[in-house]
């Protein structure tokens, strides 16, 4: 009876290793996030052309592009700080999440949490890029599908994290 009950100790073991491999795929699909919205929020988002100068959108501000030879203004021409603490948040809650492998609760809120600070962050910068400058076009880079990209690596973090939290109140009832 003891090989018995040291074998099904095993298969549970067993499971709980295959656990911790699953965990690694949530680590990598929350670093991804991590990465698509650091590059959302230093990296430019588009232009603005203006009758003087064109302008390039960053999460920062919007920077006066071409180096002032005449003596005109250079520099950053406003500074949009709200999309940059929100854009910048959106990176930052899902690195720390990567370390909360432990609490798998509290991953999980942590997963919904970074999901609306980049819908926040979509939603500001759509606000900027369309809103600030009357009777302007922007030519968005293609650095404007990050947000959709760290949106779906979220989402599929979430659902291995719940796959996960089931598998561990399964593997309890059955000690």
């Amino acid at each position: 009876m003891n090989n018995f009950q040291s074998g099904t100790n095993r298969t549970q073991s067993n499971k709980i290793l295959k656990h911790m491999v699953i965990q690694r795929w949530q680590s990598v699909l929350l670093f991804i996030t991590v990465v698509a919205m650091a590059a959302f929020s230093l990296l430019s988002l588009g232009q603005i052309q203006l009758p003087d100068f064109t302008l390039d959108f960053t999460a920062l501000g919007f920077y006066i592009e071409g180096i002032s030879t005449n003596g005109s203004a250079s520099g950053y021409y406003m500074y949009t700080l709200p999309l940059f603490i929100v854009s910048i948040m959106s990176a930052i809650i899902p690195l720390i999440n990567i370390f909360l492998f432990r609490n798998l609760r509290l991953q999980k809120s942590l997963c919904l949490i970074g999901i609306m600070f980049i819908l926040a962050a979509v939603s500001i910068g759509c606000g900027y890029g369309y809103c600030t400058f009357a009777e302007t076009h922007v030519s968005w880079s293609s650095l404007i599908i990050a947000p959709l990209i760290a949106i779906i690596a979220t989402i599929m973090a979430y659902s291995r994290i719940n796959s996960d939290q089931k598998m561990l109140k399964a593997v309890d009832r059955i000690r």
